[in-house]
């Protein structure tokens, strides 16, 4: 193979590299769009100051920082692809470390949300436990929790460069590394979503059993909503995360294909644009928001050019 220069070696690419590249280059700057009107709609007059919308704050901001990452990666591929070289610069490894833990943030910000619906409805005396300020401490330690989680990973050799896939990242194979990160990222907040979505529902028909008012079932049925909208959400992450689930359980048994990584990047990065939008969908109160901003413009512009 020949030298490209000190750091870097010419290295020859499939036809479908760059295709690939510039669509999961495309969805992340989607959804980055889509998270940057989110959080401005949050952000604006029409939006009450409350705490379920500072945990969809969060959400948006996590997938947000999240997103920018993955354009980090996705970016360092294209380059590479279209150079045609291997090169690993110096923020390969950090650029992976925060993918993984922006994740991790990412996923919990759900579980903020589905815990906070399950307090108001079994607990609605327990105002502190809906405050503001308890939703914030909540929300930064599962910050410091997803950038502390993986900050052994920048002192060990667990991530790596992979020269086919032209990123870094924990090679998938049988190892404490690809396990820890199945456990922290994916399957442990999922479990954690699932088992508070299956105790609401639970609670939810031991009400319509009890006598109970008709305004506090309608409450809680509501709640129940927004935790089956989350665990949709969630769905959507976990269904376009197979392939990456199911290259990890390959990897155990047999040798898994050469470009597994553009391939589970491609779904993961697709998944992220259709979270964001199932999310807009499924919050009334932003897409009120979002209407009446829209109403206002078309209203401001009409005046103006009569």
């Amino acid at each position: 193979m020949a030298t490209f220069d000190n750091n870097s070696s010419i290295t020859n690419i499939e036809p479908w590299y760059i295709p690939m590249d510039i669509l999961r280059i495309v969805c992340i700057i989607m959804t980055i769009v889509i998270a940057l009107i989110l959080l401005a709609i949050i952000a604006s007059k029409q939006i009450p100051r409350t705490a379920p919308m500072m945990l969809m704050a969060n959400a948006c901001l996590s997938e947000l920082v999240c997103v920018c990452t993955a354009l980090g990666l996705a970016a360092f591929t294209l380059d590479n692809d279209l150079k045609r070289i291997q090169y690993q610069d110096s923020l390969c490894v950090f650029r992976a470390y925060i993918n993984y833990s922006m994740t991790v943030i990412q996923n919990h910000s759900y579980n903020l949300q589905a815990i906070y619906r399950y307090v108001t409805v079994v607990y609605p005396t327990r105002i502190f436990w809906q405050s503001c300020r308890l939703q914030l401490c909540l929300i930064i330690i599962t910050w410091i929790f997803g950038l502390v989680a993986f900050i052994p990973f920048l002192f060990t050799d667990y991530i790596k460069y992979n020269v086919e896939n032209q990123i870094c990242q924990a090679p998938i194979r049988l190892s404490f590394a690809i396990i820890y990160i199945a456990l922290v990222i994916y399957i442990i907040p999922n479990m954690i979503l699932n088992i508070i979505y299956i105790k609401l529902i639970r609670y939810v028909r031991d009400m319509n059993k009890r006598v109970t008012s008709a305004n506090v079932l309608a409450r809680a049925e509501r709640e129940l909503k927004m935790v089956r909208n989350i665990v949709t959400i969630s769905t959507i992450l976990v269904i376009l995360g197979l392939p990456y689930a199911i290259f990890i359980l390959m990897s155990f048994f047999t040798t898994i294909p050469k470009y597994h990584f553009r391939i589970a990047f491609i779904f993961i990065d697709i998944s992220t644009t259709a979270t964001m939008i199932a999310l807009f969908k499924t919050t009334d109160v932003i897409k009120l928001a979002a209407v009446q901003t829209v109403t206002e413009l078309i209203t401001k512009i009409t005046r103006a050019n009569t």
